[in-house]
C-alpha cells in the first residue's frame, strides 16, 4: 500500500518561496512517477505543474517554468517542490501523486494511482 503525506505547504508573501515535501511510503522501486498537482479552488480542475521519474524530471504547466523545481534523491523516499518567485495565482492546494511506471508525456489524474491529502499554499500581493 503506497501512502503519501505532503507538508510544508503555508502563507507567503508575493516573490517569496516555499519548499513543499511528500513523504512517500510503500513504493516498492524507483519506477514510479512522482509529481505535483494544484488545484485553486473546489471547483477548478486539478492541474498537473511538474513530475519526476528515472528518466528525470518533466515540466507540465508553463506557468511554473524556472520559478518551480522537482527533485527527489535517489533512495530517499521524500518527493519536493522548491518553489520560488511565489505570485498570488499560485495559490492553491497542493497534491502529490504517484503511479508505477514512467511519466507520461502529458499529466492526467486518472494516470495516478495514488494520491496525497494535499497542503495548502497562499500567495498575498
Amino acid at each position: 500500500q503506497v501512502t503519501l503525506v505532503e507538508s510544508g505547504g503555508g502563507s507567503v508573501q508575493a516573490g517569496g518561496s516555499l519548499r513543499l515535501s511528500c513523504v512517500a511510503s510503500g513504493l516498492t522501486d524507483d519506477l514510479y512517477c512522482l509529481g505535483w498537482f494544484r488545484q485553486r479552488t473546489p471547483h477548478n480542475e486539478r492541474e498537473g505543474i511538474l513530475a519526476i521519474d528515472k528518466d528525470g524530471p518533466r515540466i507540465y504547466a508553463d506557468a511554473v517554468k524556472g520559478r518551480f523545481t522537482i527533485s527527489r534523491d535517489r533512495g530517499d523516499p521524500t518527493l519536493y517542490l522548491q518553489m520560488n518567485n511565489l505570485k498570488p495565482e499560485d495559490t492553491a492546494m497542493y497534491y502529490c501523486a504517484a503511479d508505477p511506471g514512467f511519466c507520461y508525456s502529458r499529466p492526467d489524474i486518472a494516470d495516478f494511482r495514488y494520491w496525497g491529502q494535499g497542503t495548502q499554499v497562499t500567495v498575498s500581493s
